[in-house]
């Protein structure tokens, strides 16, 4: 019954293995608790780092934290109480606010006295290399400095030796 498949190309099902129940019977499991994957413990992903800042919404400078937003920003001088500074700004909605507000803010651009007014926070990532990537290589125990060129061209040549 050969000819009952539908692809003739030969595949998984054709492999001399012995497949079934019978196949996971014969072996043996080692007996006792399992060795570890790595003695020196599991390997940590490396995260990202991230800062939690407000930006201006207009040149998307960096603001200092725990600025007052009553003012203007200090690169380009645009109000930042206004309602596209503002957390709840979304302009999908009536008033482009989240919030009940009793009317429209004609201009999202211009400095306004909103008692909602929440200052809008961005996260990011990290633009400053870690520590582990700007390590020099004089502070690992590891790693080996040669003295001069020569001892230099003598360790590498002592790689190659047969």
């Amino acid at each position: 019954m050969d000819d009952d498949r539908k692809y003739s190309q030969r595949g998984y099902m054709d492999s001399d293995r012995p497949s079934g129940p019978s196949f996971r019977e014969d072996q043996q499991r080692p007996r006792g608790p399992r060795p570890p994957l790595d003695i020196t413990g599991p390997r940590l992903p490396r995260m990202v780092d991230t800062v939690t800042a407000s930006r201006c919404y207009n040149c998307a400078t960096p603001l200092p934290p725990g600025m007052d937003f009553t003012g203007d920003c200090p690169k380009c001088h645009a109000a930042l109480h206004c309602c596209k500074q503002c957390s709840y700004f979304e302009p999908s909605t009536r008033f482009q606010c989240t919030k009940p507000i009793p009317e429209r803010i004609a201009y999202k651009d211009k400095a306004n006295e909103c008692t909602f007014f929440r200052a809008r926070v961005t996260v990011a990532r990290d633009s400053a290399p870690s520590a582990a990537v700007t390590r020099p290589a004089g502070d690992r125990p590891d790693v080996v400095t040669p003295k001069t060129a020569d001892a230099a061209r003598i360790a590498f040549d002592n790689l190659f030796k047969k």
